[in-house]
């Protein structure tokens, strides 16, 4: 492949070398803990921005591997031509890297999370557009298709038998966010086709691993994703019940965002779907990370405009910014906060300002919570085929 366009910013502390130095030992996913219990405990609410996101703009979520943190570029409701960027900083807000998507169709709206990473430090980038999970080696630039969410026909169309999506309305595939299972699967969100895919170790065809009505959020659906330290059960939300199914309607307000866990069974399949929180009418919960207390944050990237910490049964123990404006003590209000990302005692949070469109807030933001989170986990050989076969082209 040969590296890809972008700002080689790195090359000026030893490029390549420098990548390699950082990830040589393996890759550390455990945030940092840069601050003293009480210390950080005295800091508890305060809120600091890390990075000003340049253009494209509209970060989405962020991920922390080893001391660096990297955003991906999302996409601009107004509309544009620019390619997607992934960025990498240091904690204190320096740009390392940058590298551009390559492959994506500019005449629809596009942008990337960064959702993973593997065993061997190569990040993992879900594509609004495509459906494509597209696997970056930030040490040599290289992008390979690790994985495609297919476009499946609504439940109402599709012949009997085959793979279908049980929402209501027939939207195209958006996966959003991404955790690694026990065993090496990689367990990723549809926003708006109401499933959960399982991509087997390695990469390759994905399989409808949870399909259900009550992940049907019309155009608002299943966010966050993330395994739960005993590492046999989910835990992921929805944006709205938006959908006019079952699980559209039995909530009441539509508008309105659930939490969930689901148990990964003994055979894999996935148990039942329990009901832990629910939000206000368009709150939109999107990221969400777990602390080692047991505690819950979830970022409303709705009309709240909030982080909002559960307990371990969904009772709310904080929201974090003034509901509504955002307003925090920082000179960036929270604005449609997206995705989150631990860093020690600190949240790393992706400030999108995607409904008003004000760059100035389009920010990398940093809550501290006065407490550590629990480590993203990675499977010893996630990312990794049990046979030799080689990835594919990103395109």
């Amino acid at each position: 492949m040969g590296k890809i366009s972008g700002a080689r910013i790195m090359r000026t502390r030893g490029g390549r070398r420098w990548w390699a130095v950082a990830l040589s030992a393996g890759v550390v996913v455990a945030a940092p803990a840069l601050a003293t219990a009480s210390g950080a405990q005295a800091h508890r609410g305060r809120v600091r921005v890390v990075a000003r996101i340049p253009p494209p703009g509209f970060p989405a979520l962020p991920h922390v591997m080893g001391r660096h943190i990297f955003e991906g570029t999302y996409d601009d409701p107004a509309g544009d031509h620019v390619p997607s960027r992934v960025l990498a900083y240091s904690p204190t807000g320096e740009l390392l890297d940058s590298w551009t998507v390559r492959h994506q169709n500019l005449n629809k709206p596009h942008g990337v999370q960064v959702a993973a990473n593997d065993s061997r430090g190569r990040l993992l980038l879900l594509d609004k557009t495509s459906g494509r999970i597209i696997r970056l080696d930030p040490r040599t630039g290289r992008q390979t298709l690790y994985s495609r969410v297919p476009d499946l026909p609504t439940c109402s169309q599709a012949p009997a038998g085959k793979p279908c999506s049980p929402a209501t309305q027939n939207l195209s595939p958006m996966p959003d966010y991404a955790a690694w299972g026990p065993g090496g699967s990689l367990y990723v969100t549809d926003y708006q086709q109401a499933v959960i895919w399982r991509v087997p170790p390695g990469g390759g065809d994905p399989h409808i691993w949870l399909a259900s009505s009550k992940l049907d959020g019309g155009m608002f659906g299943t966010a966050c994703i993330l395994l739960m330290p005993d590492h046999h059960t989910l835990l992921f939300d929805q944006a709205s019940n938006g959908g006019l199914g079952r699980g559209g309607l039995a909530g009441g307000n539509r508008t309105t965002g659930k939490l969930y866990e689901v148990r990964i069974r003994a055979d894999g399949r996935p148990g039942r779907l329990r009901l832990l929180w629910q939000s206000g009418p368009a709150d939109a919960p999107d990221g969400c990370v777990l602390s080692r207390a047991g505690h819950i944050y979830v970022a409303l990237a709705g009309a709240s405009n909030q982080i909002v910490e559960l307990s371990s049964k969904g009772h709310v123990l904080a929201r974090f910014g003034q509901q509504y404006s955002g307003t925090n003590d920082s000179s960036v209000p929270f604005d449609t906060p997206s995705g989150l990302a631990w860093y020690g005692t600190r949240l790393i949070v992706a400030n999108q300002a995607y409904l008003d469109q004000n760059s100035s807030n389009m920010a990398l933001l940093s809550l501290q919570t006065g407490e550590l989170g629990v480590p993203t986990y990675v499977p010893p050989r996630a990312g990794l085929r049990t046979g030799t076969g080689r990835h594919r082209h990103p395109g």
